[in-house]
């Protein structure tokens, strides 16, 4: 069973995994440059690895 500072964790890093990917995928969609200053592929690229990877976290934690 979580604890509560566990679940909390795992709640904020599963919720910002999923608002970067899906912030991602609609600034890509539209055409829009994902970070200030980095080209769009590389910027593309990170964002969704470390959305990915903060997304897989989360829930590592809450199980």
């Amino acid at each position: 069973m979580e604890s509560g500072p566990e679940a909390f964790a795992g709640v904020a890093f599963a919720l910002f995994g999923a608002g970067l990917l899906v912030w991602t995928g609609v600034c890509v969609r539209s055409g829009e440059r994902v970070a200030d200053g980095v080209g769009r592929s590389t910027g593309a690229a990170l964002t969704l690895l470390f959305g990915t990877v903060f997304l897989v976290t989360g829930c590592w934690l809450l199980l």
